[in-house]
């Protein structure tokens, strides 16, 4: 009677620990089990020096998403940014993408200005208003350089 007690307790310990473990893979894994709380986007840059896919997508300073993919369009010869957008924020034809760095030299971050005077973005829409902040390592670089300034220059008279 003893061996089947200790056996049922060690059995609901290995059984808990496996509950643990599968939600512990779910919530890391950043998997979802109920459809998607999320939506595809696409953006338009000249350069994303510094993005990585899981970079930060960040409406008026709050994370409304994640970067997940990295990719070149040949035909306009540009980069093409895919983004997952949280089901509950609106974006419109009107919207505009900014690559920015969080603080001085910190990493890259997709700045989204959402519009509102357009249609809605549908899933996998594509967002052409875009800019890229300057690089902060190159302005230094060139500073150290002595490249600023020299087309400014007026010549003597």
């Amino acid at each position: 009677m003893k061996r089947y007690s200790i056996e049922t307790v060690v059995g609901i310990f290995v059984v808990a620990g496996l509950i643990c473990v599968g939600y512990m893979t779910i919530k890391l894994g950043k998997v979802s089990l109920f459809g998607q709380a999320t939506y595809p986007l696409l953006a338009r840059f000249t350069s994303v020096s510094g993005l990585r896919p899981g970079s930060s997508v960040e409406v008026y300073g709050i994370k409304v998403g994640t970067v997940t993919s990295l990719a070149i369009d040949n035909k306009s010869q540009m980069a093409i940014v895919g983004m997952e957008i949280g089901k509950g924020i609106a974006v419109y034809d009107d919207s505009m993408a900014t690559i920015k760095t969080a603080g001085l030299i910190g990493d890259k971050y997709v700045k989204l200005d959402p519009g509102g005077a357009g249609a809605l973005l549908r899933p996998g829409g594509m967002i052409t208003q875009t800019s890229v902040t300057p690089d902060v390592e190159d302005l230094i670089g060139r500073y150290a350089f002595g490249e600023i300034g020299k087309g400014a220059e007026k010549p003597a008279q």
